[in-house]
């Protein structure tokens, strides 16, 4: 007998972990601030810091307050049609009523490809865009489970945790290109201050903080489909419809020169599933393993 799965738990546990990521990735940042700090004086430590926030808070400030804007734009979106989309339309109300939200502006973009994604800082700037591949291939069912998992990113807020979670990564990887570069320009004037081995250390640790700071963040997104397909469940009681949307994003042809055109490779972890169908699996994939998330929908 196949243990059922509740989606309450799994919405609960899937938010935990991904708080919990989110701290790791600021432990990180506040390990490097204390290394640069040995190495340097506080006040050359205070303006690498000082820098690398500024960098990072004017890219929230223009992602945060334009991520729709963005996305629909790098796809080339054009506004849904209440009557050429009417199944669309009322699959976007339905989902509405059931989680409580706003309804969301309604775009629809050119791929042969199943695929839809939400963007917006907040529900009431809120948008879903689906392609046009979704709506020729997907039943009624399908689509409202595929709506009800976007609509649950927005319920999440999962814009505005992506958002924070990369001017985290940002400020990490800033911080590390300046402390490279001002070593470089230095001439190793800093040796005697921090030593030999502060050095290196800071060296290492600004190589590889960036990529496990990025991989980190790439756990959290796997996290927050999870979440987000747990979610959509509890709006529609019916786990099956997005289920079988998974079947059928997963049964479909590896995606042409042509299909992949469409898409931005930076919006990739915006979509219900990966547009590129890469074959990236592990640490480094932007979506969890699609038979994993079909397995646990099905025992819900």
């Amino acid at each position: 007998m196949v243990e059922r799965l509740s989606f309450e738990d799994q919405i609960r546990t899937n938010k935990i972990k991904s708080v919990f990521l989110m701290g790791f990735i600021f432990c990180i940042f506040l390990v490097l601030g204390y290394i640069f700090s040995i190495i340097y004086d506080p006040g050359a430590f205070f303006i690498i810091m000082i820098l690398s926030i500024i960098i990072s808070m004017l890219y929230l400030i223009i992602s945060y307050y334009n991520s729709d804007k963005i996305a629909l734009a790098s796809v080339n979106a054009k506004k849904a049609s209440p009557t050429e989309h009417r199944m669309l339309y009322h699959a976007v109300d339905s989902m509405a009523i059931a989680s409580g939200l706003p309804k969301p502006r309604i775009f629809v973009m050119e791929s042969n490809q199943i695929n839809a994604f939400a963007s917006g800082r907040d529900p009431q700037h809120a948008v879903i865009c689906v392609t046009t591949g979704l709506l020729n291939k997907l039943n009624k069912q399908q689509l409202e489970g595929v709506i009800a998992h976007e609509m649950a990113h927005i319920a999440n807020f999962d814009i505005r945790f992506m958002t924070l979670t990369a001017v985290m990564v940002g400020m990490i990887s800033i911080a590390s290109e300046i402390f490279l570069r001002s070593l470089w320009f230095s001439g190793g004037d800093n040796r005697d201050k921090g030593g030999a081995i502060f050095i290196i250390l800071g060296i290492i640790l600004a190589i590889l903080a960036p990529i496990l700071a990025h991989l980190v963040s790439l756990a959290i997104s796997r996290k927050r489909e999870f979440t987000a397909d747990a979610t959509g469940v509890k709006f529609t009681r019916y786990p099956t419809g997005l289920a079988s949307a998974l079947k059928a994003i997963k049964n479909e042809q590896a995606p042409t020169s042509q299909d992949k055109h469409h898409y931005a490779k930076a919006m990739a972890p915006l979509f219900i599933s990966n547009p590129f169908k890469s074959n990236i699996s592990g640490l480094f994939a932007t979506h969890p393993p699609i038979d994993e998330r079909i397995k646990r929908l099905e025992a819900m």
